[in-house]
């Protein structure tokens, strides 16, 4: 029996919409980096893109547990002496709240050539509403995993 290696020509690739609101944000950011890297499916081959796209919806009702609201911080730095800046989870939420979404899964996802790839195929709202009904998506739950 041979080893089944998938070509990126062999590649389907399927739309989901996905329900932000429904689990915290770990969660979230788990099962939707395992839809865009393609891991539920059988034809899986870890060097060829096998993934999904996935739509996020509701990213403003994005649950977090604990203190994260007040006590995890996002860094960035301007590369100049004393330009790190600082920003709480709740900054964040108010000012961009699909940036969260896309930093969280980013951080899920392997760090490899096709990270940047798989992004691509992430689409972040931060309400219901979205322009891709004529994909035909078909809703996820995350609370099932299905």
């Amino acid at each position: 029996m041979k080893t089944y290696s998938a070509k990126p020509s062999d590649v389907t690739r399927k739309w989901y919409v996905v329900d932000a609101s429904e689990v915290s944000l770990g969660r979230a950011a788990t099962q939707i980096a395992a839809l865009l890297t393609g891991k539920r499916k059988p034809q899986f081959t870890h060097h060829i893109d096998c993934g999904d796209y996935v739509v996020v919806v509701n990213a403003d009702k994005l649950v977090v547990t604990g203190n994260k609201l007040t006590d995890k911080k996002y860094y960035r730095h301007s590369g100049f002496p004393g330009g790190i800046k600082e920003a709480s989870l709740a900054d964040k939420m108010a000012k961009n709240s699909t940036e969260v979404v896309i930093r969280a899964v980013r951080g899920m996802l392997p760090v490899n050539k096709l990270r940047d790839e798989r992004l691509k195929r992430l689409k972040v709202y931060s309400n219901a509403e979205h322009n891709h009904e004529a994909q035909k998506p078909e809703t996820f739950s995350l609370k099932e995993g299905k």
